[in-house]
């Protein structure tokens, strides 16, 4: 597969990842997991839903190559224990004796020391290789970056919510933890011809992941393909490589006028934050209420 993206290391993890992964939840089957292994991927996102099908695809793809696999398992466990029993789950279904990375799903303020503990610890033990986390809250994402334990932070990151850009990237120590980027295509906000004005290109998903990878700070996205076609396209931006200043700067003018035109999904967002910080044990509040603590 010719790729003008090439592979890179994530990091301060021990991954070296083709920059586009492809992730679960969203429709991909198994058949579809092996057909991005032969097109050239080898990150592979177990969650936030874990499809039993997308898991099949993982478990034969690992009879055969494992070596060559990187798998991301998820847990939303919310105590020490959940958290290597959620990973001892996922490693049975995929007859796997290790997860790549260890994913500690949507903390918006850090964890609980016993928790962080029993997941370094996974680690330690080698049931995983590195350890990940995922949050809605940028200014948390300092704390959780200076954190030795945390080997990668997943991030939010596409052109209506560049956020990061401030908020996050310039706050990284070195050595910088590894950086993933998902949302992409703003929950395909950025492909709705509604929201982008009439005399605008419209973007294509393939767009989108390159506008993502372009970024010199982020080391690897997630595609959400539903189907075969859906990864055909995403595959286009590994093979299309970096934007040029004029397509970057298009980009962010999309992103600006998707931000402007919409409030729905920061809104459900907003919902979802907060339901997700109140089992957390942080209280029925929203990100912006949490501060960075």
């Amino acid at each position: 597969m010719p790729a003008s993206f090439s592979p890179v290391r994530l990091g301060r993890s021990p991954l070296d990842v083709v920059p586009l992964g492809l992730a679960s939840a969203y429709g991909a089957k198994g058949s579809d997991v092996e057909y991005a292994f032969e097109r050239g991927l080898d990150f592979f996102y177990w969650g936030s839903y874990r499809t039993p099908d997308f898991g099949a695809g993982l478990k034969r793809l690992g009879k055969r190559s494992r070596e060559r696999m990187k798998v991301v398992v998820q847990s939303y466990a919310r105590s020490a224990s959940g958290i290597g029993q959620s990973l001892e789950k996922a490693l049975r279904q995929l007859e796997m004796d290790h997860a790549d990375v260890l994913l500690l799903g949507w903390w918006n303020l850090p964890p609980k020391e016993e928790i962080l503990d029993a997941a370094a610890d996974l680690v330690r033990r080698g049931r995983a290789r590195a350890l990940m986390i995922s949050c809605h809250n940028r200014p948390a994402f300092k704390n959780f970056a200076a954190d030795p334990r945390i080997d990668l932070l997943m991030v939010r990151y596409n052109a209506a919510h560049p956020g990061a850009d401030k908020d996050v990237f310039p706050h990284l120590p070195d050595p910088r933890p590894g950086i993933v980027t998902y949302t992409s295509t703003s929950w395909g906000q950025l492909l709705d011809r509604k929201l982008v004005p009439a005399d605008e290109r419209l973007p294509r998903a393939a767009d989108c992941y390159r506008f993502a990878l372009s970024n010199p700070n982020i080391g690897a996205c997630w595609a959400g393909a539903k189907d075969a076609a859906q990864l055909d396209e995403a595959l286009k931006a590994l093979e299309e490589g970096p934007m040029s200043e004029e397509e970057l700067a298009w980009m962010h003018r999309i992103g600006a006028r998707v931000r402007e035109t919409t409030q729905l999904q920061a809104r459900g967002m907003g919902i979802a934050d907060r339901l997700v910080n109140l089992y957390s044990g942080f209280g029925f509040r929203t990100t912006s209420e949490l501060g960075e603590r």
